[in-house]
C-alpha cells in the first residue's frame, strides 16, 4: 500500500516566545486530493504549512512528525523534500525574488543546477500554465496583486511539485483575478493543501476540510458537510458560506 501523500503525526510547535502554535496535530492527504485547513486567526494553519517543507528552524528536533510520500521531513531529506513540497506564502512581496518575472521563476531551476535549456523549456511553460505568456521580461513588483500571486505560482510550478501547500492563496484579490486563480488551481495536476479565511473558495474546490483550532484538528470530513454545519462552524469563528447556504455550488 502506497504512503500518503502527506501524513502528520502528533505535530508540536511552540514559537520562542512561548506561544503554542500546534498542539498534537495528526492528518494525512492522499493522493489526488484537494483539501482545506480553515480556522479563526491564531489557529496554526500557516505554521502547519511551513512544516511541510521545513521552513521553521526547529523542525528537526526530535523524532519526525511529518512525512511527504512516506520520506521524513529531517535535514537529510529537504532538497528533495522542497522540490516535491511547492509552498505559496500569504504576500507574494514575501516571495518575489528577482528583477524580472523570467529571472524570478527561473531562481529554483537555477539553484538546483538545471541545463539552461531545461530552465527556459520549465520556465515558459510554468508562465504558461498560470497564464503570464509575454511577462517574462517585466518587473513582477510592478504587477496587480493577482499578477504577482501568478508569478510566485509559476515559481512554485516550475520544478513540477507533487504537492502544492498554498497560504491564503485569494488574499487581496478582486473577483476577476480570484476566479482567475481558482480555475488555475483546479487545472493544476498536485495534491492541494489551502490554508484560507476564504470559505467560497473551499466550498467549490476541496474535496476534504480540516478544521484547526487553538492548534488542534477540532474536525474533519467532506467539505460541503463541514461547511454547512453552520453550528460548527460558529463554535470555530467561522460561517457557513454563501454559496452553501443558496444552493449554487457550481
Amino acid at each position: 500500500m502506497s504512503p500518503s501523500a502527506v501524513e502528520i503525526r502528533d505535530l508540536r510547535f511552540r514559537y520562542p516566545d512561548g506561544r503554542t502554535a500546534l498542539d498534537g496535530v495528526s492528518m494525512s492527504v492522499e493522493e489526488g486530493e484537494t483539501v482545506g485547513l480553515i480556522g479563526p486567526n491564531g489557529a496554526g494553519k500557516s505554521t502547519l504549512l511551513m512544516h511541510l517543507n521545513g521552513i521553521l528552524p526547529d523542525v528537526h528536533r526530535g523524532a519526525p512528525a511529518v512525512f511527504i510520500h512516506g520520506v521524513p521531513v529531517e535535514k537529510k531529506n529537504l532538497l528533495r523534500i522542497r522540490r516535491e513540497v511547492g509552498l505559496l506564502f500569504e504576500d507574494p512581496d514575501d516571495q518575489l525574488l528577482s528583477p524580472t518575472v523570467w529571472e524570478d521563476v527561473a531562481f529554483g531551476p537555477r539553484q538546483w543546477d538545471w541545463p539552461e535549456a531545461e530552465v527556459e523549456a520549465e520556465v515558459r511553460r510554468a508562465l504558461s500554465e498560470v497564464g503570464l505568456e509575454g511577462f517574462g521580461r517585466l518587473s513582477p513588483h510592478h504587477l496587480s496583486n493577482g499578477e504577482k500571486q501568478r508569478v510566485c505560482l509559476a515559481g512554485i510550478m516550475v520544478s513540477r511539485p507533487r504537492i502544492l501547500a498554498l497560504d491564503e492563496p485569494t488574499r487581496a484579490l478582486d473577483p476577476r483575478g480570484r476566479r482567475r486563480l481558482q480555475s488555475i488551481l483546479r487545472a493544476l495536476d498536485a495534491v492541494k493543501i489551502i490554508a484560507t479565511h476564504d470559505l467560497e473558495l473551499v466550498a467549490e474546490t476541496c474535496d476534504r476540510v480540516f478544521v484547526l483550532d487553538g492548534g488542534r484538528i477540532a474536525a474533519s470530513g467532506r467539505a460541503v458537510e463541514i461547511l454547512a454545519d453552520e453550528r460548527l462552524m460558529l463554535d470555530h469563528g467561522l460561517e457557513t458560506p454563501y454559496i452553501l447556504k443558496t444552493g449554487a455550488r457550481s
